[in-house]
Formats: C-alpha cells, sequence, structure tokens
C-alpha cells in the first residue's frame, strides 16, 4: 500500500486546458471517490494517476516515489474499467490470473491468490466459466479479482458500476466496500453517482470544470457545502435554492419568503447583502394536510403551497409544490398522497437551512 500526492497537476491537450493545478494528498489506505459532472476533469485525473495521459504539469508520487514519467506497468496501480475488459475466450480463472500469468509467477502462487480472489468475491464457482456465461455483476467481480491477485499499492476504479442495473449496483457497491475493509489497500474511485461517493467514501472530491470545488468526508460535504454546486451536486432529491431578499435589524435579520413566511439569520450571514440564497433540503420541508400541522418549534417556519405533483416512495410521499412564487420540494409522510392543486401546509426547520452569496459561496455567521 502506499500514500498518493498530486501537486499542482495540470493536463493539457493542445491550446485547451482541462485540468487546473490539481493539489490532493491521499493517505496509505485511505478511499477516495472523485466525483462531479460529465466533463469536470475526474476521469482524466484517474488515467493521469494511472499513466495512461501524460502530466502536463506539476508531481505525481505514488508513496515516496515520482511517477510522472514512469510507464502504467511500473507504478505499481491497479485498474477496474467500466466495461470490465475481460478476455472473452478465457475462462473466469484465467482472466484473474492474466497479469500473473503476464508475470510468469509460479504455478502454486498463481492457485492460491486465485482462488483466495475468487473466495472473497463470491466466484469460487464460476473459475471454469467464460465471461458471456456471467451477469454483468459477477463479470464486475472478474475484474476486481483480477485487480486484487496484482496486490497493487493503489487501485483505481473508473465509473466500475455504471453499466449495471440499480440492483446490482447496489450489491456490487457493497462488495467493494467490503473488499477495501478488508485489504485497506489505498483507493481512487471515479464517479458521476453522488450515491455511490456519499457510500464508498472515507473522503469525497467534488470537482467542477477542471477543479477541485471541495473536498471533505460524506458527512463534511453533504452538512456543509462549500457552495451552491456542492449543495446542488451532493443529496437526493436536490437541495431548493431560494433567492430571498434581506432586512436588517441589528445582530437580527431576516430573509423574506413571503407574506407572513420569513426566516431568521444573523446579521452576519446578510452583511450588506440586499439578497441572499436559502438553501434547504427536501428532508428538511415536512409537508402536512393544511390545517394539521403540529405546533412549531423553535427554529421552524410554517406557510402554505399548492400541489404541483405527489410522487409516492413508500416510507414517504415526495412532494413538488409552489410556494409564494418558489417551486419547492418536500417530504410527506407516506400515508399522504395529495391530489394536484391541493393547499397543503408545509413546514420549514430554518435551524437546517444553508445560506450563500448570489455568487455562489457560502456564508457563515
Amino acid at each position: 500500500m502506499a500514500s498518493l500526492s498530486l501537486q499542482g497537476l495540470v493536463k493539457r491537450y493542445g491550446h485547451t486546458q482541462v485540468v487546473h493545478g490539481i493539489d490532493l494528498e491521499v493517505a496509505d489506505g485511505e478511499f477516495i471517490v472523485l466525483v462531479g459532472p460529465s466533463g469536470c476533469g475526474k476521469s482524466t485525473t484517474l488515467r493521469m494517476i494511472a499513466g495512461l495521459e501524460s502530466v502536463t504539469a506539476g508531481t505525481l508520487r505514488i508513496g515516496d516515489k515520482v511517477v510522472n514519467r514512469l510507464e502504467p506497468k511500473d507504478r505499481d496501480i491497479a485498474m477496474v474499467f467500466q466495461n470490465y475488459a475481460l478476455y472473452p475466450h478465457m475462462s473466469v480463472f484465467k482472466n484473474i490470473a492474466f497479469g500473473l500469468l503476464a508475470a510468469k509467477r509460479p504455478k502454486d502462487e498463481i492457485e492460491t491468490k486465485v482462488k483466495r480472489a475468487a473466495e472473497m468475491l463470491g466466484l469460487t464457482a464460476y473459475l471454469d466459466r467464460r465471461p458471456s456465461e456471467l451477469s454483468g455483476g459477477q463479470r464486475q467481480r472478474v475484474a476486481m479479482g483480477r485487480a486484487i491477485v496484482r496486490d497493487p499499492s493503489v487501485f483505481l476504479f473508473d465509473e466500475p458500476l455504471s453499466n449495471l442495473d440499480a440492483q446490482l449496483r447496489g450489491q456490487v457497491r457493497t462488495e467493494i466496500k467490503r473488499l477495501h475493509q478488508t485489504l485497506r489497500t489505498t483507493t481512487i474511485y471515479v464517479t458521476h453517482d453522488q450515491v455511490e461517493a456519499m457510500t464508498l467514501a472515507d473522503r469525497i472530491v467534488i470537482m467542477r470544470d477542471g477543479r477541485i470545488e471541495q473536498v471533505g468526508t460524506p458527512l463534511d460535504v453533504f452538512h456543509t457545502p462549500a457552495s451552491i454546486f456542492v449543495a446542488g451536486f451532493i443529496g437526493t432529491p436536490t437541495m431548493n435554492f431560494m433567492t430571498l431578499p434581506a432586512a436588517r435589524d441589528g445582530v437580527a435579520a431576516t430573509l423574506k419568503l413571503g407574506e407572513g413566511a420569513v426566516i431568521p439569520v444573523s446579521s452576519a450571514i446578510v452583511g450588506a447583502r440586499e439578497r441572499v440564497v436559502a438553501g434547504i433540503r427536501p428532508d428538511d420541508l415536512r409537508v402536512e394536510t393544511a390545517g394539521t400541522g403540529a405546533t412549531l418549534r423553535p427554529g421552524e417556519v410554517r406557510f402554505e403551497g399548492t400541489v404541483i405533483i405527489a410522487e409516492p416512495l413508500g416510507t414517504a410521499t415526495q412532494v413538488t409544490l409552489r410556494a409564494h412564487g418558489h417551486e419547492l420540494v418536500g417530504m410527506a409522510d407516506g400515508r399522504l398522497l395529495p391530489a394536484s392543486g391541493e393547499t397543503v401546509a408545509v413546514t420549514v426547520d430554518t435551524k437546517l437551512a444553508h445560506f450563500f452569496d448570489p455568487d455562489g459561496a457560502r456564508l457563515r455567521g
């Protein structure tokens, strides 16, 4: 195993720069997830670490060794690709053993390592089969087994679950997490799926336009997003954002949502701004039948809204509604299914709200 260091990492294609001076330190044994929208530079960064793309500028270290100019085979890494990259004419055993066979490792060592990896991944019964006889999830596990037997210093995963259906994604995601807990190999994992990022990562690196927007634990980036971009990217359903007029009164201030509905904030958050963006996660916006809401608790604000659409999820109902000129998404009890056009009570816990400058930066007060 090894630590990983990216210092001022830059990638250009001709005159087009796609990665802009990334700095990132990864501890030995850490599981890091690079996440962001398509085109943000996350896969390019992973491919530079792998040696599949050259580094335009900056320094890349694996352990104490600068690897900028090393060939992929000399970097002591193992990569799992989105498309499995299995040999269709070979058995599962030979696919897993391929790197060891190419390196002419002793037969008993190959046997031991392949069987250990197969047992770890639930593939023991499939070692004599070919990839065409396996499900998508099983094929991805074979690809993971091929990486495991190499005992690399660093695992690299490039969107390994994107070709799987939802149920298989959940199963293989759990297997990857269990694998890391067992092996504790330093891992860099690329995905555009924020659920994968939240469930797998020790730390998440959120990227945007070739730059790092925020680095933190899953709970850090969820509860303390550094910007509107991060707040909107992490969390399902997406956070509600409302640009609201601000009023100051000494040390206190309010953001006006509508007539009779204001959000109290500190003057330090508002500062000299005329408007502030309030962000409220759907889980923190409670929808109930109009006129039946419980007594308000400290920090809660209630107002009425009109249902646009209600989507039953079983344990909860996701409600899209309009209130005071804003379209919002909130959650109701799963037994409640309000009709389109129905008036409902909406309760917001303002203590859980997030506040941003209209330019996108988080406000702290």
